[in-house]
């Protein structure tokens, strides 16, 4: 224990610098290899033990979620576990051919953010790095920063494909025009799109498709999927072999549907609940205690409790957001409007506080008034001076909504 536990402040066997040591046999990325026709997936750590692939073989690894720019008590050394993941790649015994990153690389948007995710990405030893976006990539520019440093020969909002060693690859963008209560989306121009660029390829030809949000019905209540992707794979049915690959909920699973074999990835930044196993998604607080005995399991996660790091067990419960009750403040709290309908009298102002430690962007349903991005604690007020009913949701994630009600 003693090449782990270097400073052990809480004396509860863990400390920070011992677990990123310990990230090295859990890793937060996935490999696949193409041998024999086949796609498969392995976790870093497996396939650092395996021989030698042959030149006829084709590998590559997928990493997602660094949010970088995060600093809350989930995790508060974002770019120390990047660094953990690459240093696993850097470790495997064959380079890679190339690295897909399927989004959300930053927290906030911020140049800073991209410029310290683009310093870390070159120790990689790796060909290339082809991205895709996550929401928290195009949350104030609709994604112009995002496509002039990562998407310069792609179309659209970014989506675009390319071949490598017989495989079609093919990068689509579901985060951007997100609605109401909605799933993710690709729309019809990149339908189209996809229609045409498959076409052409016979069916023997292996499939690997990657975006950030899901393209199968993960969780729809929490907006773990995308709502027009059975048209998208329906493209893809009389190809003999197709994966899709995606991050967006921080864990590791995986379904098989015919030809279409789902891998969702874990995040290098910090871990979310189960599907359905908390109030809501999010950076995960819960009680640190089991590290040891989860070491090295693909399903790995970790939290900061004061000065200490742990594995995830399972999450607290909530607790209400401080200033909740005040009059026509509306608390963000678990992914939650609360209350989610307010009334209140012509002329009043509405106060939108955000307590989570993930950005918020609350926007009316008919754009009449559109806040900028929250971070936590920050807060936007609008005045309501026509009555009616108002609709109104998270752009970032549409699935959280609520009404003000005007008298």
């Amino acid at each position: 224990m003693s090449d782990y536990i270097e400073q052990n402040l809480d004396r509860d066997g863990i400390d920070r610098r011992g677990f990123l040591k310990c990230m090295a046999w859990a890793g937060t990325g996935a490999a696949y290899f193409l041998s024999g026709g086949v796609l498969r997936s392995a976790s870093l750590s497996d396939l650092a033990a395996r021989p030698a692939l042959t030149a006829k073989d084709l590998l590559f690894v997928q990493i997602s979620d660094s949010h970088i720019g995060f600093n809350k008590e989930a995790n508060p050394d974002v770019v120390g576990t990047l660094r953990a993941a690459i240093d696993k790649i850097n470790a495997l015994p064959v380079a890679p051919a190339f690295m897909l990153h399927t989004g959300d690389l930053s927290h906030l948007s911020k140049p800073s953010e991209f410029d310290t995710l683009d310093e870390v990405l070159k120790s990689a030893k790796a060909g290339p790095t082809f991205f895709v976006p996550g929401e928290h990539d195009v949350l104030e520019d609709n994604g112009a920063q995002y496509r002039e440093r990562y998407g310069k020969k792609t179309l659209g909002d970014g989506w675009y494909s390319f071949d490598s060693k017989g495989v079609h690859f093919i990068g689509l963008v579901n985060v951007m025009n997100l609605k109401p209560g909605g799933l993710g989306s690709l729309g019809r121009e990149q339908l189209e799109w996809l229609e045409k660029d498959v076409a052409h390829l016979k069916s023997r030809t292996p499939i690997v498709v990657f975006a950030h949000v899901p393209l199968w019905s993960v969780y729809p209540q929490w907006g773990w999927g995308t709502d027009d992707s059975a048209q998208a794979l329906g493209y893809l049915k009389r190809f003999g072999s197709v994966s899709v690959l995606n991050g967006h909920i921080h864990q590791v699973l995986q379904k098989v549907e015919g030809n279409v074999t789902f891998h969702t990835a874990m995040s290098t930044a910090f871990p979310q609940p189960a599907p359905g196993s908390a109030p809501s998604p999010g950076p995960m607080k819960v009680e640190a205690a089991k590290l040891r005995s989860l070491l090295g399991l693909s399903g790995v996660t970790f939290i900061a409790k004061k000065r200490a790091l742990a594995v995830i067990d399972e999450p607290l419960a909530a607790t209400a957001p401080e200033g909740q009750s005040a009059q026509n403040q509306i608390g963000i709290d678990n992914f939650t409007f609360a209350p989610a309908a307010l009334s209140v009298a012509r002329g009043a102002t509405v106060t939108w506080v955000n307590h989570d430690d993930i950005p918020h962007k609350v926007a009316a349903d008919d754009k009449r008034f559109v806040s900028k991005v929250l971070d936590t604690n920050e807060q936007f007020s609008t005045v309501f001076d026509t009555p009616g009913t108002f609709g109104y949701y998270c752009t970032i994630h549409p699935h959280m909504t609520g009404r003000i009600v005007v008298k």
